[in-house]
């Protein structure tokens, strides 16, 4: 057991290590509100959330190009337990990072309706 527990310890800090490059992009701090906003910053919103998708993408490009290298460095080294912790570790930041996008894209296309929809009264 003890063996088991050095062994993902080990294979924990070496993707905590490999991922080191890879920063991970933060989000739009403040997207606006359709409810009082105006086409520009309406606009500026999109351009920023197109922004946030490009450095997402940048982002899960890395890890995983930082993870088949650290992979392909280790050569016969890492035991295949190794090879799939350190693979599950990459597909949670991967999945995390994709499923922050699509809140942040989500929030955003729900501003957009209430924009379209109080410039549709007028």
């Amino acid at each position: 057991m003890k063996a088991l527990f050095a062994m993902l310890g080990t294979a924990a800090l070496a993707a905590a290590t490999a991922y080191a490059d890879c920063q991970y992009p933060p989000a739009p701090t403040k997207l606006p509100d359709g409810a009082t906003a105006t086409l520009d910053e309406m606009l500026a919103g999109q351009k920023e959330v197109k922004s946030y998708d490009k450095a997402i993408n940048e982002y899960v490009g890395c890890i995983d190009k930082e993870l088949d290298d650290q992979i392909a460095k280790a050569g016969d080294t890492l035991k295949p337990e190794q090879i799939q912790d350190m693979k599950k570790v990459e597909a949670q930041k991967h999945n995390a990072a994709i499923d922050q996008l699509q809140s942040v894209a989500d929030r955003f296309n729900e501003q957009v309706k209430v924009y379209k929809a109080r410039n549709a009264k007028n």
